[in-house]
Formats: C-alpha cells, sequence, structure tokens
C-alpha cells in the first residue's frame, strides 16, 4: 500500500516503517550518504582517492581543505563544500587515474558501510537508482558492478585533455532541487517516477516528494553494517595502499606516522636483506615485526641434500612470503616467481627463479631446484590476495613430487598493504615494513602422506591442499586467477609492462 507524500519533511516515514515485501517490479530510488551508506560524511572516500592518485602530499592537501569545506558545507551551502573537496582531490589528476582509484579501491569500503535498513529495501526492488552529491566518476564502479544499480546520477566533472580540473559541470553539485531535476530528465513524467524514494536529510525532501512514496533514513549513533555476504557479489579484489577508512583523524595519524614509516622501513628491509637465514627470525623481530609460528617443520627439511627437496606450498599475501618462511625454517631455500621487481630480487636473502608461463620450461625449472635436494617455497596462487579468500591453486607442484607441506599464512597489518597491482611493485616491501608492527603468523601443516597423493591427479592433489589450507584459515576457496585479479583491477593479465585491456571484465566468486 503506497504511503501518501507528506507536506513537510518532518512528517515523512521513516525506513523501518517501510514493507519491503513484493517489491519486485518497483523503482526505488536513493541518495548515498548517509542514507545507502550509515555515514553522511564522504570525506574518508575523498582521502582514498587522494592517496591512490596523489600520495602523501595529496592527501595532506586534502587534509588542509576539508575545514573550509566543513566552514563553507555548515554556513554556505552543502554545495560550497563538496566544491572545495573535488577541487582538492582531482584538480591536475588524470581522470584515467581517477577512474581506476574509483574500480579498484573505493568498493572495498564503500561496500564496509552499507546501511542495513535501507539496504533491506533497496535490494527488494527490480530497478534502482541512486542520485549523490558525489562525483559520478566515484561511486558508478561500486554501485553498477557490486550493486546491480540501474541508474546513477552524480556530480560531474569537468575536465581538459584527459587531466580533472577540479571545478564542477553544469548543473553543478547534485544536490537539493538538482536531484529532483536530475531525476525529472531520467525518469520523465511522475506516472513513470520510482515507486519509492529515500533520503537522510532536508535537502533530500525535493526529488523523494516526487515519488510515489517516501522514507527517511533517522540518523543514529550506532548502526551495524550490512554483512558482506548479504551484498549480492564480495569484493574478493582491490587496491590501494591505505588499511584504514581515512576519517579526518586517521589522516592525520597516517600523514605525521609517514616519515616515520619511511625511516622504519629501509633498515627493516635492509636487515631482513643481510641477516644470515639461521638468524632471520630473531633479527626480524628484533626490529618490531613479530612472527608467530604455529605447527611445526618436517625434520627432514633441513637434510634434504642428496633426497629431492620439499616444497612448501603456500598462500600468498605479500612478495615476502617466502623470506618469513624461510625464515622459520632457518635454511636457505628457493623461491620461484612470475613477476618480482629485478630491485625486490636482488634484496632477497634467499634464491628466486622466473617462471616463464611457459609450463613445460617451468616444469624443467621447478624439477631441477628439487633434483639438487632444495627446499621450494612456492604459491600456488600466483598473486596476492587481500581478503579471506584463495584463489585457484596451480596443479604443477603436485605433478613433480610427492614431498609437499602445506603452508598457511596470514600477515597483519593497521596503516599500509604491501601488496599492489597498479602501484610500483618495487616498494611493497617497504610499504609493509612501514607499519607500526608489521606481523606474520606462519602455520605448517602436516607434510602430505602417501594416501592423500597415490591414485589421484595433480588437480586433485592441488584442491585439497587449498581446502587444506582455507580450512585452517577459516578462508574461502574460489576458482579466481591471476588474470581474474588483474584484469578487475588493472586491465591486463598480470604481465610486467603490458598496458591495460579495453574493458577489462567483471569478477565474481564461485
Amino acid at each position: 500500500m503506497a504511503v501518501s507524500k507528506p507536506n513537510t519533511p518532518n512528517k515523512i516515514p521513516t525506513i523501518f516503517q517501510c514493507n519491503s515485501k513484493g517489491r519486485e517490479n518497483h523503482t526505488v530510488v536513493a541518495d548515498m550518504d548517509g542514507t545507502l551508506l550509515i555515514e553522511s560524511n564522504s570525506f574518508a572516500y575523498f582521502a582514498l582517492i587522494a592517496f591512490d592518485v596523489g600520495g602523501i602530499l595529496r592527501l595532506f592537501l586534502l587534509l588542509l581543505a576539508s575545514p573550509l569545506a566543513g566552514l563553507l558545507y555548515h554556513f554556505v551551502s552543502e554545495s560550497a563544500g563538496i566544491r572545495v573537496l573535488i577541487f582538492a582531490t582531482f584538480v591536475g589528476v588524470r581522470v584515467s587515474a581517477i577512474k581506476s582509484a574509483a574500480n579498484a579501491v573505493l568498493p572495498k569500503f564503500y561496500s564496509e558501510g552499507m546501511h542495513p535498513e535501507t539496504w533491506r529495501v533497496f535490494s527488494a526492488c527490480g530497478r534502482k537508482c541512486v542520485l549523490t552529491a558525489s562525483p559520478r566518476i566515484m561511486v558508478e564502479p561500486f554501485l553498477k558492478n557490486y550493486l546491480g544499480v540501474d541508474v546513477v546520477l552524480g556530480t560531474e566533472i569537468t575536465s581538459y585533455r584527459g587531466i580533472a580540473t577540479g571545478l564542477v559541470a553544469g548543473p553543478g553539485v547534485l544536490v537539493g532541487k538538482k536531484k529532483a531535476f536530475a531525476l525529472r530528465k531520467v525518469f520523465g513524467s511522475s506516472e513513470t517516477m520510482p515507486d519509492i524514494g529515500i533520503g537522510d536529510r532536508k535537502t533530500d525532501f525535493p526529488f523523494m516528494k516526487l515519488c510515489k512514496e517516501s522514507y527517511v533514513v533517522p540518523s543514529r549513533p550506532r548502526v551495524r553494517p550490512v554483512r558482506q555476504d548479504s551484498l549480492p557479489k564480495p569484493v574478493i579484489f582491490h587496491d590501494g595502499r591505505l588499511v584504514q577508512k581515512p576519517t579526518p583523524l586517521m589522516t592525520l595519524l597516517i600523514i605525521i606516522w609517514f616519515p616515520i614509516g619511511i625511516l622504519l622501513s629501509i633498515p627493516r628491509v635492509l636487515v631482513g636483506s643481510m641477516s644470515p637465514l639461521s638468524v632471520l627470525y630473531y633479527t626480524i623481530q628484533s626490529v618490531g615485526c613479530p612472527i608467530k609460528i604455529k605447527g611445526t617443520p618436517p625434520l627432514n627439511a633441513k637434510h634434504s641434500l642428496g633426497k629431492k627437496g620439499v616444497v612448501f606450498v603456500c598462500s600468498h599475501r605479500t612478495v615476502i612470503d617466502a623470506v618469513y618462511v624461510s625464515a622459520c625454517l632457518g635454511i636457505m631455500t628457493t623461491t620461484i616467481s612470475y613477476s618480482v621487481p629485478s630491485f625486490t630480487e636482488f634484496l632477497s636473502p634467499i634464491k628466486t627463479a622466473r617462471l616463464t608461463r611457459d609450463r613445460v620450461k617451468d616444469a624443467k625449472l621447478i624439477e631441477s631446484i628439487l633434483n639438487e635436494g632444495k627446499c621450494l617455497v612456492m604459491c600456488p596462487e600466483g598473486t596476492t590476495c587481500r581478503e579471506p579468500y584463495l584463489l585457484r591453486f596451480s596443479a604443477l607442484f603436485a605433478e613433480l613430487t610427492d614431498q609437499i607441506v602445506p603452508v598457511a599464512i596470514v600477515v597483519k597489518t593497521s596503516l599500509f598493504h604491501g601488496t599492489t597491482a597498479r602501484g610500483y611493485k618495487w616498494l611493497d616491501p617497504f610499504f609493509f615494513f612501514m607499519n607500526p608492527l608489521p606481523g606474520y603468523e606462519v602455520t605448517f601443516l602436516e607434510k602430505l602422506s602417501s594416501d592423500q597423493i597415490v591414485g589421484k591427479s595433480s588437480h586433485e592433489i592441488a584442491n585439497s591442499v587449498q581446502e587444506m589450507i582455507a580450512k585452517t584459515l577459516t578462508y574461502k576457496c574460489t576458482n579466481l586467477t591471476r588474470k581474474d585479479k588483474y584484469r578487475a583491477l588493472a586491465g591486463t593479465d598480470g604481465l610486467v609492462g603490458q598496458k591495460p585491456i579495453r574493458g577489462g571484465i567483471k569478477v565474481a566468486a564461485d
């Protein structure tokens, strides 16, 4: 039953009063900040873009501009405050870089802040539209790719020769009556207007009044966001260096810590690079990088000379996984990789061997390492994944040896991610060690028995190892690959120096 449209914002029923059943053929339109998202302040999302496209200096500029934006927002207009944030974040930045950050960085943080009551109603409707004062270029990838939104109406920015000017295009910042104007432009007459309009403030009332039913999302101090598994598609792959949502206070802490982190990371990297492997476990911990070992490495791993080497099959979290496993073993090992930067390879205290992506050649390389009795540390996922998922395991290792030890790895960071798909990979170890207390937890599982290997295909063994590690970590297994990750985040197949592929692909979990 339709709710009659009130004459004043104070009489609008709350979202809690909206019945979400039987809405499959209805159209819903919702504001974003404070409505679809719990938080009404969009500073954190601008900060994520600013750091990704311009580093610490751009983030500092945005933080300096935020008090002015706040004053204008409260004492002049919402539009004036948002214009300041847009200018500080976007001016002089390539539009392609903004799009890339919006696609790879923001969905993770947007998905963690969804309002449960708004989502209850929003997800029940067949056709979905979002109105927002935020730049459309920021919000559209998340809304369309992860929530299945049909129409996104947001503030448009201007550019010159592919460079953002920091200015807003007509009709200006989408607030108040401009939202109503944009809605009329898309939906036409009153007969075809959305069935449900949802907002959270008085400036949303003009567009809500056009809808057949209107509901307001009241501001409440404690609202639990929607669980990730309740959304249409989980955010498995994401990029960007920041671990936490950069609120103004967190942004200030990041800026203050950044130079300290750089000074910490350099000696930490050098200590890890130059320490003998027999004492590396202790030297890494002595510089504030805790390592926790669970399980027991096989006793014969250190005495495999003259025998075929042991393969330690690991989940992949950062580029230095193999170094940490070697530190826990206290012996020299060899690791293999597809595209480790030369500088990172130079700093590595263990031996590295490059794969060619030619299966026959790679098999010969791995077999030669094992036949020499060397221990091999490898990550058959082929790339890192930050979320609690394991990518598909390549079965190559299971074709070449029956000396297999699964290793479950967990990385603990608080400020910066030590991985990237779109940035400078040689900086990955430095960003990891820029965290105040970057931690590793390495769990050695039982070596595979003959019963787990004999009579099984290499793919069955690889899947079994993946499941063992996933169960240990309480992660989920997927069939996603390195190629899926890089096409989703960077528009490439993950090859060094490759130009982005037009269009890319959409990635969903198995």
